[in-house]
């Protein structure tokens, strides 16, 4: 599972490491980068996984973008403190982009609300992280 972190919304995805695809699952409203925790555990609860990726804002020259880097890290931390899954970070640069760009091939401009950008970018994501897991 992964999730795209934003302080307005949190994208979800659920993948399958055999095949290194994923899915959009759902996108959280959050406040301030704090989501509704029941909603996320309900989603946890349903897909069982044995461990979550959690996107690392980065500059695209690789370092921490200032407040944002913290509190992705600290969302992750919460997630690995409240479930007891396993959580990793994985670099999202470009992520948004791409997902973006996705997301427009399959239906235009109307496929392109935040939560389904949000929701992409966390396939993106997790993607990525199954492509780095085999290079």
């Amino acid at each position: 599972m992964a999730f795209d972190f934003g302080t307005k919304s949190i994208g979800s995805a659920i993948g399958q490491e055999v095949t290194g695809t994923a899915s959009p699952l759902k996108a959280f409203k959050a406040n301030d980068g704090i989501p509704n925790w029941d909603e996320i555990e309900k989603q946890i609860k349903e897909w069982q996984p044995h461990l979550i990726v959690v996107g690392l804002p980065m500059d695209l020259h690789g370092k921490a973008l200032e407040s944002i880097t913290q509190r992705a890290k600290k969302f992750a931390n919460r997630l690995h403190g409240r479930f007891g899954v396993d959580v990793e970070l994985h670099d999202e640069r470009l992520s948004t982009t791409e997902a973006r760009s996705e997301l427009f091939a399959m239906g235009g401009y109307k496929a392109l609300t935040k939560g389904n950008v949000d929701c992409q970018s966390a396939v993106v994501i997790l993607e990525s992280w199954f492509e780095h897991q085999w290079t």
